[in-house]
């Protein structure tokens, strides 16, 4: 579908979605907008039944970049991407290898199920970056592991290892990094092999009005981050992100 993405469907009915911008793969509004586009465009093809998620390098996402490298900043355009994501109707597992941090976070969730390993780590750092979560985090991360456990990540930013996360609940499998991609095809088939149109029917009623919510949501998202990118812990935020310290934030 783009250069940063490669799709090759399988005989077994299962598409293999490939990011391919290592090795940290921070996401963009081109890249979520052409996922999107890719995951509609298999929900057209009756020859697919169910994909997986992948990434090139050594991180699954590491969210955006901040290094002053993306002139990316068309917030709302980039929930709009996501937005068409959770709107895409056919079952997709991810496969978390190295980080998936902040928005990469986010596209992590969009999936149904993840498939990790011990050296995977999680992370909504946003507080630790002087702003408010996105991508529909505020929905999705306390729908999958709870109120608590959800707003500790939030407040603390703190890095969830992947044993940690799969006993909270942030992936469905736990396996050495080399078979995690193995893993996830091997799980996809056993759900390719059940009725297509009544999974999309399972899946459709178990998600309610998920992406309505999403919608919702990241409209708010988008405005707490417009108005926290304004303040100088925000400055402090990436300051100390892109010096690898600990920020000193003042609250103003």
């Amino acid at each position: 579908m783009s250069d940063d993405i490669e799709v090759s469907v399988r005989k077994d009915h299962v598409a293999i979605v490939e990011i391919r911008k290592p090795p940290n793969n921070f996401f963009s509004n081109n890249l979520i907008s052409n996922l999107a586009e890719t995951f509609e465009h298999l929900d057209q093809n009756d020859a697919v039944r169910v994909s997986v998620l992948c990434s090139q390098g050594k991180h699954f996402c590491a969210g955006a970049d901040f290094s002053g490298n993306s002139d990316d900043n068309d917030t709302l355009g980039l929930y709009a991407g996501a937005v068409r994501i959770f709107r895409c109707s056919k079952p997709i597992i991810a496969v978390i290898q190295g980080a998936a941090i902040g928005g990469g976070l986010g596209l992590a969730l969009t999936a149904d199920f993840r498939v990790a390993s011990p050296e995977s780590r999680f992370s909504a750092n946003f507080a630790r970056l002087g702003f408010h979560q996105g991508f529909g985090l505020s929905v999705t991360l306390p729908e999958l592991i709870g109120q608590q456990a959800s707003r500790e990540m939030f407040f603390t930013g703190r890095r969830v290892k992947g044993e940690e996360a799969f006993r909270l609940g942030l992936c469905d499998q736990l396996v050495p990094l080399d078979e995690g991609r193995g893993t996830a095809i091997s799980f996809a088939l056993e759900i390719a092999m059940s009725a297509p149109l009544a999974v999309e029917s399972i899946r459709k009623t178990l998600r309610g009005n998920l992406a309505d919510r999403i919608e919702a949501i990241t409209l708010h998202e988008a405005s707490e981050q417009a108005r926290l990118t304004q303040t100088e812990d925000w400055k402090e935020g990436i300051k100390a992100s892109s010096e690898r310290r600990d920020p000193l934030f003042q609250g103003k």
